[in-house]
């Protein structure tokens, strides 16, 4: 089986099929010398993905989890962050597939490499909806959300959804699987069966896609009444969660779509298929990144408080330089964080 990417599940390409599908594997190998221009650039945009991924969840990270004062909406974009990080951390492997169409790190990142893909989207499109339902509730019920919304009981619902996120990415840990062929090690998703297949692909998209995002247009349909009565004085935190989900969907509508269209491989082009489930892959990947761009532009509190945590790590570098020196300045108090 050739697998330019990760996230394109063939199940009717694995080599438990492979005789009675060889017509189908000709038919791949045939548009395959079309699509490189295709690949090349989405090696070159995963590539970004993962360097500004990485670079800016741990910024959020850091500033969210040491500079700002602990909240319950902080919880839940550390967990975001998180995510969205652990995400970016195995993609660099991905990418090494992509351009050698050989997989050297053996069979457990092999599992590993595949569901993080899916932990992330589960796990953020849960986070999305606590957002969602944390706001709805704040506008809607402001006196019990006074006295029950605390950080601990907002970190014990991360930790649940944390555990619900992993057992839904389970099917991607037990049929991940390698093999050998000319001393090429690929590794490839091996459901044996097309109804099992269908099963995990419409879980999927029930789950961590359909349902979530009812429960979404449900919460903001309610913010939007309520913040029509009441007079806000910032609305950043709003436009911060609208645009996290917007950005969510938009990224994963795609993929979702290809998905369910590749359920029913027969019925549909072969090479529009895969070209579209890898532009699907891709774009669920770039939601990693998305989020700390939000942040940056959008967030007042999260850019102020960044300014300061770089000035002030300067300030200190700067003194330090001067006292390595041998001179004796008169030192700069740090500025203070939030």
């Amino acid at each position: 089986m050739d697998m330019d990417m990760d996230y394109v599940e063939y199940e009717d390409y694995t080599p438990d099929n492979e005789t009675e599908n060889h017509n189908i594997t000709t038919e791949l190998m045939s548009f395959k010398s079309s699509q490189s221009s295709l690949s090349h650039f989405l090696v070159a945009v995963n590539i970004i993905i993962s360097l500004i991924g990485l670079g800016g969840n741990s910024l959020v990270i850091w500033i969210c989890g040491w500079k700002m004062k602990r909240t319950v909406i902080t919880t839940w974009y550390i967990s975001l962050a998180i995510s969205n990080f652990l995400f970016c951390a195995f993609l660099p492997l991905e990418v090494v597939y992509m351009i050698t169409s050989h997989w050297p790190f053996g069979l457990v990142l092999c599992k590993l490499t595949s569901s993080a893909l899916f932990l992330n989207m589960y796990s953020c499109v849960f986070l999305l909806v606590l957002i969602s339902a944390d706001r709805c509730i704040m506008i809607s019920f402001p006196v019990w959300s006074h006295n029950h919304r605390t950080v601990r009981k907002a970190f014990g619902v991360v930790v649940l959804m944390w555990v619900l996120s992993a057992l839904l990415t389970l099917p991607s840990l037990i049929f991940r699987q390698t093999t050998v062929h000319d001393s090429v090690t690929q590794c490839y998703t091996s459901y044996r069966d097309h109804s099992r297949h269908k099963a995990v692909v419409l879980t999927r998209f029930i789950c961590g896609f359909l349902i979530p995002f009812l429960i979404i247009v449900f919460c903001s349909s309610v913010l939007c009444v309520k913040l029509r009565s009441l007079t806000i004085k910032s609305t950043k935190p709003y436009k911060i969660m609208v645009v996290l989900i917007l950005s969510f969907f938009f990224c994963w509508v795609p993929y979702h779509s290809f998905v369910l269209l590749e359920s029913d491989l027969k019925n549909h082009s072969l090479d529009v298929l895969q070209a579209g489930l890898k532009v699907g892959g891709t774009l669920a990947a770039a939601n990693s990144l998305i989020s700390p761009v939000i942040y940056v532009f959008i967030g007042n509190n999260f850019k102020q408080i960044l300014k300061r945590s770089l000035t002030s790590r300067i300030e200190d570098a700067m003194a330090e330089e001067i006292r390595t020196g041998g001179l004796n300045p008169s030192k700069s108090k740090p500025m203070e964080m939030i």
